[in-house]
């Protein structure tokens, strides 16, 4: 399979010519079997950013969802309005929980801002699962990831509020990536990697037994990691032989650094307007 991947939204810019950067993260998709938004950002730049890279959203195939945080999901009142009707929109059935951001006295909701029923009059058909599963020949969802990693903690900021307002650790379950199954290999799509860059990858793997993965694209979660974390992770990705590795989003501009120092010609900066072909 051919695929062709445009950065819709991320928090810099790599294209001079009227893209804008938001902090969030969007991906459009290209493949045999159609395309695909994954993820839609804040909502700030998705359809202007669209428009200047020559991306029309009414062509996308499904919507896909990496998990249920504003700044992938806040765009998806716009994504559906670019639709000539309904779309299948994939996701997590935690999509919906109420999520905040809280250290010490400090709290700031961050969940989708939008009910299902709005969004399904805009046009959404939801299809929630858990599992790994095929959306399309060649194309998956990695579905929950499990958490085998001794280094990859769940971030102890996320936190869900139940009816009494008392507050609990988000275990961020909905976190999921895309694989697309390439020629080269398989091209990895991260939302935000919540559920640890090495899980995920070890879940592929275990998932699509015999396939390398030659690109990982997206947010990394690393730019929260202590040392150690960064150190551990950079041991463990070699044993990957991955081709190429765009990290983004969350992944923070000091610990991008670290990685491409790292990884020399296998790093690149996925930036908003950043495309490339694979397969």
């Amino acid at each position: 399979m051919q695929v062709r991947v445009t950065v819709l939204c991320e928090n810099s810019v790599a294209s001079p010519f009227g893209v804008v950067g938001e902090h969030g993260w969007a991906v459009w998709i290209e493949t045999d079997a159609g395309s695909w938004l994954f993820d839609t950002g804040q909502g700030v730049g998705l359809r202007n950013n669209a428009a200047v890279l020559g991306v029309d959203l009414a062509q996308a195939q499904g919507i896909v969802l990496s998990h249920g945080h504003y700044d992938h999901t806040a765009g998806l009142p716009t994504a559906l309005g670019e639709q000539d009707g309904s779309v299948q929109v994939f996701a997590h059935p935690d999509l919906f929980l109420s999520r905040y951001w809280k250290k010490e006295d400090r709290q700031r909701e961050i969940g989708l801002r939008y009910t299902r029923p709005y969004l399904e009059g805009l046009g959404a058909r939801f299809d929630l699962a858990t599992g790994f599963r095929a959306i399309a020949p060649g194309i998956y969802l990695t579905g929950e990831v499990p958490r085998t990693t001794p280094f990859e903690p769940v971030d102890p900021a996320m936190k869900l509020r139940d009816a009494d307002g008392c507050w609990h650790q988000d275990p961020l379950l909905d976190d999921q990536a895309l694989v697309v199954d390439t020629a080269a290999g398989l091209l990895v799509v991260l939302g935000c990697a919540h559920a640890g860059l090495i899980n995920t990858l070890q879940h592929v793997r275990a998932s699509l037994p015999g396939r390398p993965i030659h690109t990982v694209i997206g947010g990394t979660h690393l730019g929260f990691a202590e040392p150690a974390q960064l150190e551990a992770t950079l041991d463990h990705l070699d044993s990957f032989g991955i081709r190429r590795l765009g990290a983004s989003h969350c992944t923070g501009l000091a610990n991008g650094a670290r990685l491409a120092a790292a990884l020399g010609d296998r790093y690149f900066f996925a930036a908003a307007g950043c495309r490339f072909e694979l397969g």
